[in-house]
C-alpha cells in the first residue's frame, strides 16, 4: 500500500530514542523528509546520521517557547510541517516507586511527558490548521488503563484524554490527532500475552501503526488511542 508520505515533513520529536529512532528510519523509508527533535545535539547527529534524516532540531519540551522555535525552524528549512510525533519523555524506569503517590512526582511525570506533548502540539496545529493537512499522533502507554502505578496512569492518562479533545476541536478540518499506546517493547517480542497483562510489542511494530495513521489512508481516523500489543487480557472467571 501506498501510504502517500513521499515528501511530507515529518517532526519526530525524541527521534534519537529507542522507539523515535524507529519511527524516524520509517518515514525516511516511506520517502518523507525526517527532522529529528530532542534535547541533546550529540545524540541527535548520530540518530540522524544512522537513519539519514533531513535535519535535526533542539527542543526542550517543558519550554513553550522551545517548542514553538521547533516548528518555526522546521518551517523555515521546509516550508511545512505535516505530521508531528511527539514521543519524547522520560522512562517509566526514571520514576521512582517510593514516591508514585507523591503529588510533586505525579505533577512532573505529566509536565515532562503529557504537557510536553501538548505543547508541541498547540505550536504545531496553527501550521496544519492553516495548510488544511496534519497528522499529530502521541506516543502514550497501556499504563494509562492500568492501576499499579499512580504517576505512570496519570502521565498517560493525561495524553489520551487531551489529545481526544484536541480531535474534536479539530473534527472537520484535515489535520487528526491520535495516540500509539504501547505495552512493554522489546527488540524480539512475545507472542504469548499472560493473564491481566499487556502484550509485548516492537519498536518496528510501533512505527508501522504511526506510519499508517500518518497516511492519507487514515484521514478518517482521528481522537483514537490504539495498542500495540495486545492490550492488556482479560481474566474470564467460570
Amino acid at each position: 500500500m501506498d501510504l502517500g508520505l513521499r515528501g511530507r515533513v515529518v517532526l519526530v520529536v525524541g527521534g534519537a530514542g529507542y522507539i523515535g529512532r524507529e519511527i524516524a528510519r520509517t518515514f525516511v523509508e516511506e520517502g518523507a523528509v525526517v527532522v529529528i527533535g530532542g534535547r541533546t545535539p550529540e545524540k541527535l547527529e548520530v540518530a540522524e546520521a544512522e537513519v539519514g534524516a533531513a535535519g535535526t532540531v533542539v527542543v526542550d519540551t517543558r519550554d513553550a517557547a522551545s517548542a514553538r522555535s521547533a516548528v518555526d525552524q522546521v518551517l523555515a528549512a521546509h516550508g511545512r510541517l505535516d505530521v508531528l510525533v511527539n514521543t519524547a519523555a522520560p522512562s517509566a524506569g526514571t520514576l521512582d516507586p517510593a514516591r508514585d503517590h507523591d503529588a510533586e512526582q505525579v505533577l512532573d511525570a505529566i509536565d515532562g511527558k503529557a504537557m510536553g506533548y501538548l505543547r508541541m502540539t498547540e505550536a504545531a496545529v496553527p501550521v496544519m490548521r492553516a495548510a488544511g493537512f496534519g497528522r499529530i499522533i502521541q506516543i502514550s502507554g497501556q499504563n494509562a488503563w492500568l492501576s499499579g502505578s499512580v504517576t505512570a496512569a496519570a502521565r498517560n492518562a493525561v495524553v489520551n484524554t487531551s489529545a481526544k479533545a484536541i480531535a474534536d476541536e479539530l473534527a472537520g478540518s484535515g489535520v487528526t490527532v491520535n495516540v500509539v499506546n504501547p505495552g512493554n517493547v522489546t527488540d524480539a517480542p512475545s507472542a504469548e500475552v499472560a493473564l491481566g497483562r499487556g502484550g509485548e510489542s516492537s519498536p518496528s511494530q510501533i512505527a508501522a501503526l504511526v506510519a499508517f495513521l500518518a497516511s492519507d489512508a487514515a484521514a478518517a481516523v482521528s481522537g483514537e488511542s490504539i495498542a500495540v500489543g495486545h492490550r492488556v487480557r482479560g481474566i474470564q472467571f467460570g
